[in-house]
């Protein structure tokens, strides 16, 4: 079953066919866990796919599902049935240090809450990926990167000298600068006011779209869901035509 809608196509058949072409696929998701009352059910027969270059959208009211959703499309967290397929590759089909191999080659993150170091500068917290994979010269490429989102006179400060603004600016540029195939962001401007909120998103969609990055971004922000080219809407677990 498909349902068309303004924002694109969503597949939501519990079991969809397998798409090798796509960048990022659900089929069949559910998530459920046993609680002392009984068994909660997160997530139910979520299935969707997403082409190379997009940019996605994931809202829904709190306790939706949202977040458990990105966790599995990332592969930070396993499925209780169904599968996700990174760029073809069944995740369902790898180890934790499988998973782990994948997210650092192919994926970024940007979180609500920075999730920096803070006992590394500005220019470190950004070299870090690109050290743990191995780059030779990881240096230059955060230089670039950070003079790129206005940071070039703060390289040398930790997060705690960095207003929330600085510290997300620092995050987006740690999430490209291993030129990801697909992002992921969770709630990017839920810690900042409104203005700074606003000049996040306005790099964050620069930055993809020179990128040519993948994106995929839980908000409860509309305005920020607007911005992409398609809708996921979650109710009770489910996912509903926008």
């Amino acid at each position: 079953m498909t349902n068309d809608t303004s924002m694109g196509t969503i597949m939501a058949d519990s079991i969809a066919p397998v798409d090798t072409t796509a960048a990022l696929q659900a089929a069949g998701l559910g998530k459920r866990v046993m609680l002392p009352s009984g068994e909660l059910i997160i997530l139910e027969g979520v299935g969707f796919s997403i082409a190379a270059g997009d940019s996605v959208a994931i809202v829904g009211a709190s306790g939706s599902g949202k977040s458990t959703l990105l966790s599995l499309l990332a592969g930070l967290d396993t499925p209780s049935e169904g599968n996700v397929l990174l760029d073809g590759q069944a995740l369902s089909t790898l180890d934790e240090d499988g998973r782990a191999r994948v997210r650092g080659e192919k994926v970024g993150f940007v979180f609500q809450n920075f999730q920096l170091l803070p006992s590394l500068t500005a220019l470190e917290n950004v070299m870090l990926p690109l050290e743990l994979r191995g780059d030779r010269d990881a240096e230059t490429p955060a230089r670039s990167i950070l003079e790129k989102v206005g940071l070039g006179q703060r390289l040398g400060h930790y997060p705690r000298q960095l207003s929330g603004g600085e510290q997300q600016r620092v995050a987006l540029a740690r999430a490209f600068v291993t030129r990801p195939s697909l992002l992921f962001a969770d709630e990017p401007t839920g810690n900042l006011d409104t203005h700074t909120g606003q000049a996040i998103i306005e790099l964050l969609f620069e930055l993809n779209a020179d990128a040519g990055t993948t994106l995929v971004l839980v908000t409860h922000d509309e305005h920020l869901a607007s911005r992409c080219h398609r809708l996921l809407r979650l109710d009770g677990g489910q996912l509903v035509a926008s």
